[in-house]
């Protein structure tokens, strides 16, 4: 390996080990810099290749964000963030992601799924509550990835990041989450369902899973269910 695929393997354990997820911004690049041991040139043509490759995506004056770049900019994204009620987020997961799951079964090809076989027991085995969700944005992530289908992973991105600044005020009564946890299971059902290639399977496992997570957030929330569900 070259000196720059040896800079870019770190850099990517570190944002796997360090529990980056999906939109989170990275330290700057001299701190990672000084983290790295490398020269800022040396850290530039490593996130260039990272970028090229869309595990990041960089905003000039605003920092380096993991995953692609989403289709909105992030003014557009705040003021989004500033006009979307959380129930309407929810209608629009309950529209994309039960397809992309639904496309992925179809689609996806083995290193795809394996990939999201890989994110589901990660979550299974995350020693805090931040690891978890972090694991978790990464599963749904690479569901979209495997659509092969860039609209779908573009639509996912940028409903995520929307997602992730809104505040959900969601209580945690424990360090981590508990062995017997719901969405553990309803992980194994959307998993299994895509790597048997049973895309109506995979798209009703994720509403499943949807309406069980935003039961708990939301509990006083009427879930609006698409119509090809209901």
């Amino acid at each position: 390996m070259s000196k720059t695929e040896l800079l870019v393997q770190r850099i990517r354990q570190m944002i796997e080990t360090e529990g980056y997820a999906h939109s989170d911004r990275l330290p700057p690049e001299r701190v990672m810099c000084t983290t790295l041991g490398v020269t800022r040139n040396q850290l530039r043509r490593a996130l260039s290749d990272l970028e090229g490759q869309g595990l990041i995506w960089r905003h000039v004056g605003r920092g380096t964000y993991v995953g692609a770049r989403p289709v909105l900019n992030l003014d557009d994204v705040t003021y989004l963030s500033d006009q979307v009620k959380p129930e309407q987020v929810v209608s629009v997961r309950f529209t994309i992601e039960p397809e992309t799951a639904r496309l992925a079964a179809i689609y996806g090809k083995k290193a795809d799924h394996d990939q999201i076989e890989m994110c589901a027991e990660r979550c299974r085995s995350a020693p805090d509550w931040r690891g978890y969700e972090a694991w978790d944005n990464k599963l749904h992530h690479q569901i979209a990835r495997a659509t092969q289908n860039k609209l779908y992973l573009y639509y996912f991105e940028t409903l995520n990041v929307v997602r992730r600044s809104v505040v959900w005020g969601q209580p945690r009564k424990s360090l981590r989450p508990v062995e017997n946890y719901s969405s553990f299971l309803e992980h194994d059902i959307i998993v299994q369902a895509i790597l048997s290639h049973d895309g109506d399977l995979a798209a009703q496992a994720m509403l499943d899973h949807l309406q069980s997570v935003y039961g708990r957030i939301l509990p006083t929330m009427n879930l609006a269910i698409p119509k090809e569900f209901a």
